[in-house]
């Protein structure tokens, strides 16, 4: 059998690798093996989501790269993937997303002579000073497979020049683990200080993690006190973010007001129970708006762009940028005006991972 390795290593990761793993095992003729980098230590941002999904214990637990600057933390995981993928042979390497563990295993795999295959290839935000976006061009530059999720993607790849030979719109395999887990979301509690609230409580969500947003103890401040005023209107809860807390003294978080509730982070089915039932999120988060749309609660993107416009052109996201009056006065239009029904979206119908498999076994010729 032919070994396939699936780079993982940071939240959103898990959430894609999920079903491809999946689906790769069902074919009968490949063998799934995942590599976990690491790059999320934190047990709450990667550990839980093994039992959540359902993945198989990685096979490959690498050290994550360490504290530090984007380009020292991907020299660390190189150093970390080369052996490990030397020592596998795998026929084909699969990487998801834009972290920095997706370029690193990109750049190594490359530099083995090993076929690279590229989960959400194409999605593009045309703002180079996110490091995400720096990971996608050079990862799809390096790719043989490249499996985009809208048509707005594919074409974003072959303006710059890739092989139209070797793009496949397969859509989106987040929606995959959404659509599975989706029944079991809706089962639950909400989560945190929401729990014992009652069950037809209107509530706000925001998850806030991009540099730009939070690296800045100015720029967090002033969120923050958007989301307090926010909240003086509806609870808000805001599930945080490691980078996030970091910013954050004890002091600062005791000024905030009772109905602001910041918590820990929270496991994928939990926040996928929040986000389904919130009337409103606000979010800098890529995935997050993806999930919103399909889910239809209202979403505003506190960014100048997004490298996902198809869940503005067919969701129900706004983005509205960084300034926080701006935000808050998105925020109140948002709560009283109807919410959008789920988006639908094309090929976002919980079947991108088998498509995936069925693409990766003709081209290894299995």
């Amino acid at each position: 059998m032919k070994r396939v390795a699936l780079i993982a290593g940071a939240r959103p990761n898990f959430m894609k690798v999920a079903p491809i793993h999946r689906a790769l095992a069902q074919r009968g003729t490949l063998e799934p093996v995942l590599i976990h980098t690491g790059q999320h230590r934190d047990e709450a941002m990667s550990d839980v989501f093994f039992d959540e999904l359902e993945i198989p214990p990685p096979k490959i637990h690498l050290r994550g790269g360490g504290e530090g600057g984007h380009g020292a933390q991907t020299g660390r995981l190189m150093i970390d993937l080369e052996p490990a993928l030397e020592e596998l042979a795998p026929a084909l390497v699969v990487v998801v997303g834009d972290v920095n563990s997706t370029l690193a295993a990109a750049l190594v795999a490359s530099k083995l002579h090993l076929p690279l295959a590229h989960v959400e290839a194409g999605l593009r935000s045309s703002d180079r000073s996110m490091p995400e976006e720096i990971n996608r061009i050079l990862t799809d530059q390096l790719s043989d497979l490249l499996f985009t999720t809208c048509e707005q993607a594919a074409e974003n790849l072959r303006r710059e020049g890739i092989d139209a030979t070797k793009i496949h719109f397969v859509g989106n395999v987040m929606i995959d683990t959404l659509r599975r887990v989706q029944a079991r979301a809706r089962s639950r509690p909400l989560p945190g200080p929401l729990a014992q609230k009652p069950p037809d409580l209107r509530f706000a969500l925001a998850t806030l993690h991009r540099p730009t947003n939070v690296d800045d103890p100015r720029s967090l401040d002033a969120l923050l006190d958007m989301l307090a005023e926010l909240s003086a209107r509806l609870p808000v809860l805001v599930p945080l973010h490691p980078r996030t807390a970091r910013g954050l003294s004890a002091e600062r978080r005791a000024s905030l007001p009772p109905a602001l509730h910041l918590i820990e982070p929270l496991g994928y089915l939990d926040f996928l129970t929040a986000l389904d039932r919130a009337a409103l999120v606000l979010t800098d988060s890529g995935g997050v708006q993806e999930e919103a749309a399909v889910l239809g609660t209202p979403c505003l993107t506190l960014r100048d762009n997004t490298e996902r416009p198809v869940t503005v052109a067919l969701g129900g996201n706004r983005v509205v940028g960084r300034a926080p009056a701006r935000i808050l006065a998105a925020a109140h239009t948002a709560l009283d005006t109807p919410p959008p029904p789920p988006a639908t979206i094309p090929l976002w119908d919980g079947r991108a991972a088998p498509r995936i498999a069925a693409l990766i076994e003709g081209y290894l010729g299995s």
